[in-house]
């Protein structure tokens, strides 16, 4: 799906589930914007939920990212790779340019299940990192022939392991394009593990280039 094209923020909602009874939830507040050079996303995060974590930041600078935790002072480097909550990676909760992290090429059309279990006719692409500091080795993903609709995307380590399997659900109307309010994350190993990710408040928004400055983690305040 097009990334847009102006700074913008929303708010993200983590739910994970363990054979069907909810764990763990965290929710961010998400302020990104396209580097004019390369086109590539940075984005910074505020955790709000829960309090435990209120207000510790997360910043994604080219595909370095940082984290800052208030109580300690302290920005450390951190790797997309890591789990932030349940099955979802640092590196999924940051806005990324697919585009421009991979090479892809269309490897077949065919059916495909989607998140509601209904049957989709789709492109499967093949999708491989073109440098090692990015969140996923190897995607596949599934789109739909129709309208171009991401349906599905499994996310593969360098081992060839499998490491999640990711449905892309309730699409809506928002910042002029169709996107993806909820993405269903499956566990690679164990199915009964299961993250779910919403996205909500999507809004235009003034991202400051200081808000976006490592420098500047600690002097940061919400508006």
């Amino acid at each position: 799906m097009r990334n847009p094209d102006k700074p913008f923020g929303l708010t993200t909602t983590l739910v994970e589930y363990r054979n069907g009874k909810q764990t763990d939830t965290s929710t961010l507040a998400v302020y990104s914007r396209a580097d004019a050079n390369g086109g590539q996303f940075r984005s910074l995060l505020r955790f709000i939920a829960p309090k435990r974590d209120a207000d510790k930041l997360m910043l994604k600078s080219g595909n370095d990212l940082w984290f800052y935790d208030p109580a300690s002072k302290a920005a450390i480097r951190i790797s997309p790779q890591q789990r932030l909550l349940g099955q979802a990676a640092n590196g999924d909760v940051v806005t990324v340019n697919l585009a421009g992290d991979y090479s892809a090429s269309v490897a077949a059309e065919e059916d495909v299940s989607d998140g509601d279990k209904q049957p989709r006719r789709a492109y499967k692409l093949e999708l491989k990192a073109r440098a090692p500091d990015v969140t996923y080795h190897r995607i596949e993903m599934w789109i739909d022939t129709a309208n171009k609709q991401p349906i599905k995307a499994r996310f593969f380590a360098e081992s060839g392991g499998l490491l999640k399997t990711a449905y892309y659900r309730r699409y809506q109307s928002q910042l002029g394009a169709s996107r993806p309010t909820e993405t269903v994350i499956i566990d690679g190993l164990d199915p009964n593990w299961v993250t779910v990710m919403r996205f909500s408040g999507y809004a235009w928004r003034d991202v400051p280039e200081s808000w976006l400055q490592r420098d500047f983690l600690p002097r940061f305040k919400p508006q």
